[in-house]
């Protein structure tokens, strides 16, 4: 596999990267969830907005035995935004290939969660999230203060990644290796 781009390359070339990365690499998803639920015990999570995975992305699905779980469905106009619904609502397939709830499913309040799990392509040491280019995740975080696990395989989590002023960097990465706390700035 090739290196990583330098952390000064364009979000683009890192999103290549990763995904170029994330094709050779084995479905992590039960070894995750594990280390995930351990985490998330421990802490007293109850109510945890997770993602419907799109495809190479870490299933969280079977967490939905333990937490309540929330579904995302993400919204372009008039602003891109992301509501929040039953777990069991999301039976649509988005533009983007997950499940997610259907329009005019019953949005639910977000202060009910306690932790955010956010996929990602990538993710650096200071918690700084590659994401897909549509600022969903940064607009949701940028003035809440929850506990935020960003989820994918150790191979995709490096030392440094692009950051601008609006990415909203998690405090917990969680791998197949287990959760950590990133580094702090």
């Amino acid at each position: 596999m090739p290196p990583p781009p330098l952390p000064s390359a364009p979000k683009q070339h890192w999103r290549r990267w990763a995904r170029a990365q994330r094709a050779g690499l084995p479905d992590y998803a039960e070894p995750i969830c594990e280390h995930l639920r351990r985490f998330l015990t421990a802490q007293g999570a109850a109510v945890v907005l997770a993602y419907r995975a799109l495809p190479g992305e870490v299933d969280v699905s079977a967490l939905s035995k333990d937490f309540t779980l929330l579904a995302p469905r993400a919204h372009f106009l008039p602003t891109p935004r992301l509501t929040w619904h039953a777990w069991e609502s999301a039976s649509e397939l988005s533009r983007f290939g997950a499940l997610e709830p259907p329009l005019g499913t019953p949005e639910l309040d977000l202060s009910i969660a306690d932790t955010v799990l956010l996929p990602g392509l990538a993710f650096d040491a200071w918690g700084v999230r590659l994401g897909y280019g549509g600022g969903f995740y940064d607009r949701l975080l940028a003035n809440w203060m929850v506990r935020t696990v960003g989820v994918a395989p150790q191979a995709l989590m490096v030392p440094a990644l692009p950051r601008d002023p609006h990415d909203c960097p998690v405090q917990w990465l969680g791998s197949e290796l287990g959760v950590r706390r990133v580094r702090s700035a």
